[in-house]
């Protein structure tokens, strides 16, 4: 892993690396490459015709300029290294996408194939006047339904320098891995050095949470919430939704800093969204060092990966102990448009999930917010949903937090309430749909939840995650309409 001084094994990149791969994430957002020795050493090794991959944040890194300047109403301009001829800007796109090859590279030679992996990215819409090397056939752009192909592959003139929106290029296709080796002139043994150093790589960053965070995780014996949650053999790993009153209360926030501290712990932890926006569960994948399986995206109407049922049956063979899903909008967003199923209300009940349900409190203030959460209580009850824990996000007066906690108690019968303070980011935003640093973020998100969240509440919960149907639009009707 190179460094951001510039180092591999107190080595200089370029003279220790025979080729890079740049991840995605939010490297051009964070500025984390610019000013710092490894932009000098990523443009040493591609004067020096050495192969470098950049995928999706790696590709913007690579490419002139990105505009991130989705919610501003002027660009807002991000260089990058300027080693492939290619401007960005917002175009958002979380599919599962077939990629096609149109042009010629060392990385996608003899393919004939379609491309396998997906998009996650907000700034993917890409001008370039060089001939396309990838082409993605995606199904939706910018929270829009719209069959569209749309470029999402580049290589420079030398040939050596390629940048892809495509994640899981390598994962899915061991042809662009056999291409990438056969490039550096990789022989039978060096292959098989390679992928033990890359096992051992694996097994190093997974000593702690996140990327050089000095945060150990906890071995066998030295944590009595792994104790009390780890899966017991036979078992449906511990699922729990984290659900909301609307967009902008923290879902992302708090599903990050408790995927960040049961990692921490020594629990496997896996993290779903429902429905198409992938990019919400990013932050808490850096922190638990995860993966974005198959099943990732809980499918609600057309919008989404895959259905609730097939989800659980892949939870259910899964590594993990415990399974976090984060909620879409508010919990009843969609319930009434006759599409079943539309929302996180109808996913938490048809899985049997269990919930934890926040609101922020920023907008109309901590009382109209404990009335709108204690409403949405009583009403997820009336649907058989239980909800463990009741979250006020971003609290600003902790004493008149302690006037509404009551009430709460009182309307829904939930007795475990939190209060979760307001945080300050040092970056422009505090989700991953605006320009944030994911390090910061996501540190925030642990600390913020590590201090103030009662993990009883997860120990205490029994349910167990499985299907049991969905309710037809009558009957969803008259629960709505009932109390």
């Amino acid at each position: 892993m190179v460094k951001e001084n510039g180092l591999v094994d107190g080595n200089k990149a370029h003279e220790e690396l025979d080729g890079l791969i740049i991840p995605g994430g939010s490297l051009i957002e964070s500025n984390s490459i610019n000013n710092t020795p490894l932009k000098e050493e990523i443009i040493k090794m591609a004067k020096m015709g050495k192969p470098i991959v950049g995928i999706c944040s790696g590709f913007q890194i690579l490419s002139n300029e990105v505009d991130i300047g989705r919610k501003s109403p002027q660009p807002i301009i991000k260089k990058g290294l300027g080693l492939l001829d290619a401007k960005f800007s917002p175009l958002i796109s979380n599919d599962k996408v077939e990629g096609e090859v149109k042009g010629e590279s060392f990385l996608t030679k003899d393919i004939s194939k379609p491309i396998k992996g997906f998009h996650c990215h907000t700034y993917g819409k890409i001008d370039s006047k060089k001939k396309g090397l990838i082409y993605s056939k995606i199904k939706r752009v910018n929270y829009k339904n719209e069959d569209k192909k749309v470029l999402s592959g580049l290589v420079n003139d030398d040939g050596n320098v390629i940048g892809t929106m495509i994640h899981k290029i390598f994962d899915n296709n061991r042809k662009i891995v056999d291409n990438f080796l056969n490039f550096i002139d990789a022989k039978e043994n060096d292959k098989k050095k390679i992928f033990e150093r890359n096992k051992d790589f694996i097994k190093n960053i997974n000593k702690q949470i996140g990327i050089e965070t000095n945060i150990n995780i906890k071995g066998p014996g030295h944590s009595h919430l792994k104790e009390q949650l780890k899966r017991k053999e036979g078992e449906m790993p511990l699922c729990i939704m984290i659900a909301s009153t609307g967009s902008d209360s923290g879902k992302t926030f708090i599903t990050t800093g408790l995927a960040g501290n049961l990692r921490e712990c020594g629990l496997n932890v896996g993290l779903i969204k429902i429905g198409p926006d992938i990019r919400d569960i990013v932050p808490g994948l850096y922190l638990t060092n995860g993966y974005m399986e198959e099943y990732g995206s809980i499918q609600i109407s057309n919008l989404g990966w895959m259905e609730l049922e097939k989800v659980l049956n892949n939870i259910k063979n899964s590594k993990y102990d415990i399974i976090l899903i984060e909620g879409v909008m508010s919990v009843f967003t969609g319930m009434l448009n006759k599409k079943i199923p539309y929302s996180g209300a109808e996913i938490a009940r048809a899985g049997n999930i269990p919930m934890i349900l926040t609101t922020g409190v920023n907008k109309g203030g901590i009382e109209s917010a404990s009335i709108d959460i204690a409403a949405h209580g009583k009403k997820l009850k009336d649907f058989d949903i239980d909800v463990e824990a009741i979250i006020l996000n971003k609290v600003y007066d902790m004493s008149i937090y302690e006037s509404v906690k009551g009430y709460i108690e009182e309307e829904t019968g939930i007795n475990n309430i939190m209060a979760i303070p307001k945080v300050k980011m040092e970056e422009h935003g505090t989700t991953p749909e605006v320009e944030i640093k994911l390090e910061d973020f996501t540190l925030q998100g642990y600390n913020t939840i590590k201090r103030n969240f009662d993990f009883k509440t997860l120990i205490n919960i029994k349910k167990q995650a499985k299907f049991r149907g969905y309710l037809n639009y009558k009957e969803i009707m008259n629960i709505y309409k009932s109390g």
